[in-house]
């Protein structure tokens, strides 16, 4: 039987007034488009907590990635236990567990704390 051949049809993006064929090879850029950038918010709370001190770009690019590892951490380790637990839903509690699973002693119990604090504060003020 003869094989198939590959179709020809091309598709096309429209930019800067000229059609460019669209190429289904991911682009290798250096940043990482799945994660977030935190640094704007670590340098509010920073100039809140410490007003007269500054960040160097390679130390919040440090802290950058250290949050986006602990929020991949926690989110993995939320969906195990929701997995675990045959549910279909990740509720607040999956999360909770996570943290104290994931940071240590009382860590854990802060952060659980402060943040149940703060999605208490997001919804009802």
């Amino acid at each position: 039987p003869p094989a198939m051949a590959r179709s020809n049809i091309r598709k096309y993006k429209y930019s800067r007034g000229c059609l460019i064929p669209i190429s289904r090879k991911k682009s290798h850029c250096s940043c990482d488009s799945g994660h977030r950038n935190y640094s704007l918010y670590v340098k509010r709370v920073l100039k809140e907590v410490v007003p007269h001190r500054h960040m160097s770009s390679c130390t919040l690019e440090v802290m950058n990635t250290l949050i986006n590892h602990m929020f991949e951490r926690i989110a993995v380790e939320a969906c195990n236990m929701m997995y675990f637990r045959n549910r279909c839903t990740l509720t607040p509690e999956d999360i909770q567990k996570a943290v104290y699973l994931l940071l240590p002693g009382k860590l854990g119990k802060h952060a659980v704390t402060f943040g149940s604090e703060a999605v208490h504060r997001f919804f009802h003020y």
